[in-house]
């Protein structure tokens, strides 16, 4: 039996690999001499950079860069196995657990730390990027990101804005003579899960902005700010990208990618997936098992397990999900290509305790299910 292993992160818990590990060891319980492969995969937030060097041989690089409350932080990015393509995660320079929850003001969080990996991606030579844009703590529309590589804001008096989203209400100039050469010649592939548009109330301030410890004061405040930047980018750039699904993503760092890259949106999983070669790695394949965190209504649109299973549904493998939990909805994914959904629940337990003990509930839960996979071999 030959069975791939391709499960996203059990958020709060477990990385794709430990997840991927945990699974292998239940295989190997019931089917010791299974040939398994792991592709521990990601949709662009915390994770991505691991699971893609994970999965195409590639190595990490570690770096000191700014963190979103402006001070030095450890970080890193990646260079895949092909050692032509850099992969970055906002999660991992500008990202939500990076601040402290008594901390957390999008008023003034920047993403100039993720600019930095993108300067560091350059001056190594790279001149294709794939860059995770999921689990922000900022809403500056990207505008740190643009700093970072030679972008400068200016108010009315010609005097360069503080980093922070807010600081945008007061922008009336973008000076692009500085911003970096190279940026024109890479390619930048976004990976990109939502649709929400820069500004309103879907937009970036509205949807996103509470999650990041904004009040409803700081929403307005901050929705005006990027309509602002909105108008000011327009001109500079003469890109209108505002109402573009996704520009809105990260706190608008879609938008500010658009603007001042030649970057695409793209689903994440897809962008993964690709890296990942999963679709010629599925021709040795019998059987794929997936999961992540929490399976519920919003996985059918287009997360990770549902990305995993359309492909592997178009190659003629069966998918199987593995979760942490199932709420409402989850058999929604019946209908996009999973053809099992199981729990690592056993009993009614506590959620500390779920995460307390998620490697040995992963474990015996693959283990059923090989069980029950045996069961069917010799129904045949």
């Amino acid at each position: 039996m030959r069975i791939i292993l391709a499960p996203d992160s059990y958020k709060g818990s477990l990385s794709a690999l430990a997840v991927a590990d945990a699974m292998e060891r239940g295989i190997r319980d019931v089917f010791p001499h299974a040939a398994v492969s792991k592709v521990p995969i990601a949709d662009g937030g915390e994770g991505t950079v691991e699971a893609l060097i994970m999965s195409t041989g590639g190595q990490m690089i570690h770096q000191k860069i700014v963190g979103p409350l402006g001070e030095e932080i450890d970080s890193y990015w990646g260079i895949l196995g092909d050692g032509e393509t850099g992969v970055i995660e906002l999660a991992a320079a500008s990202g939500l657990p990076l601040v402290p929850r008594e901390q957390r003001n999008p008023l003034m969080t920047t993403t100039y730390g993720t600019g930095q990996l993108i300067k560091a991606a350059l001056d190594y030579g790279l001149r294709k990027l794939i860059i995770g844009i999921g689990g922000s703590a900022t809403n500056d529309g990207g505008a740190g990101v643009a700093q970072a590589l030679g972008v400068k804001f200016l108010d009315s008096d010609n005097n360069e804005l503080p980093q922070g989203g807010v600081a945008l209400a007061n922008l009336a100039r973008i000076d692009l003579s500085d911003l970096d050469k190279r940026i024109a010649e890479t390619d930048i592939k976004v990976a990109c899960d939502v649709d929400n548009p820069l500004c309103g109330p879907l937009g970036a301030s509205a949807v996103y902005g509470p999650q990041k410890g904004a009040t409803s004061d700081m929403v307005a405040q901050l929705d005006h700010a990027l309509k602002n930047y909105s108008v000011v980018a327009q001109l500079a750039t003469r890109r209108d990208v505002a109402l573009i699904p996704g520009a809105g993503a990260a706190g608008g760092v879609g938008a500010g990618l658009l603007f001042f890259t030649n970057a695409k949106l793209i689903p994440g999983i897809q962008i993964v997936l690709e890296a990942a070669d999963f679709a010629e790695k599925l021709k040795q394949a019998d059987l794929v098992i997936t999961g992540e965190g929490s399976t519920d209504f919003q996985t059918a649109h287009g997360k990770a397990p549902v990305g995993v299973a359309k492909i592997a549904k178009q190659a003629g493998i069966p998918t199987i999900c593995l979760s942490g939990g199932l709420g409402k909805g989850a058999e929604d994914v019946l209908q996009h290509g999973i053809d099992g959904l199981m729990s690592i629940v056993p009993r009614p337990m506590e959620l500390e305790q779920c995460i307390e003990s998620a490697e040995e509930l992963i474990q015996t839960a693959t283990a059923r299910i090989c069980r029950l996979i045996s069961i069917g071999i010799k129904m045949k």
